[in-house]
């Protein structure tokens, strides 16, 4: 676990439970730290990142195992740590968002804990996407369909599209999406995983669930870092707003 705070701030604060992305194949907590220390400085919040075991080594469910682990750790230290666990929240990016949305569902059904909010980037949700029919545009940067199959039968351990996928693998197979916390979530129109995160976000709001979604155009997989222009820039004001007032 790492544990990030802002520098000279004492109290108790909110929290962000973080899930690095990477297609669930790569990725380490400490890439993410060019944006995770600006953010929890102004958002005067601290930061827990879980470090856990990638695929295909591990397979599901040990990630998301070590996911919840990490969880229940904040949770049981959250006076040592200084954070209000009433006002924890979770947030990922690409496979990271998918592990945080597998997180909250895994977090309602087994009653222990509850989240505040899950803050879901450009999420990687459907294995079932590696089988539709291509899209007429997206996915053809950064995270292709090549790359979504190789990352999704890693995780897996067989390829993807069956019958037997569970959703805390896979949070689009999951049939109940009611009582989750309020969520948000973003993707770039160009983005691989466009359909699945519409439609996701579409029956989140059909279970009663609140949602706030935003699709950039032009925005292709993770251009908010890559790319610095003007819909970049939106973005990354869009989900900092949206963790503000979350976290409030």
């Amino acid at each position: 676990m790492h544990v990030f705070r802002p520098v000279g701030v004492t109290g108790i604060l909110p929290c962000i439970y973080h899930i690095h992305g990477g297609g669930y194949v790569m990725g380490k907590v400490s890439d993410y730290d060019p944006l995770v220390r600006p953010l929890i400085a102004d958002l005067q919040c601290v930061m827990v990142s879980v470090e856990y075991r990638l695929a295909p080594e591990t397979n599901f469910p040990g990630p998301i195992e070590d996911c919840y682990a990490g969880l229940a750790w904040t949770i049981a230290h959250a006076e040592d740590l200084g954070i209000d666990p009433t006002r924890l929240g979770v947030m990922g990016q690409s496979a990271g968002g998918g592990y945080a949305a597998a997180l909250a569902l895994m977090v309602r059904d087994r009653g222990e804990y509850a989240l505040a909010f899950q803050h879901l980037i450009y999420p990687m949700l459907d294995d079932r996407t590696c089988t539709a029919p291509p899209h007429p545009y997206a996915g053809e940067f950064v995270w292709t369909g090549q790359s979504n199959r190789f990352g999704w039968s890693s995780l897996l351990g067989h390829g993807p599209g069956g019958d037997d996928v569970s959703p805390y693998a896979a949070p689009a197979r999951a049939t109940d999406l009611g009582n989750l916390p309020r969520t948000y979530i973003a993707t770039g129109a160009l983005d691989l995983f466009v359909d699945e995160d519409i439609d996701y976000a579409t029956r989140l709001i059909r279970a009663g669930v609140p949602v706030e979604l935003h699709v950039y155009p032009g925005g292709y997989h993770a251009f908010d870092v890559f790319a610095d222009g003007p819909v970049s820039q939106q973005a990354r004001r869009d989900s900092h707003e949206a963790l503000r007032r979350a976290l409030a």
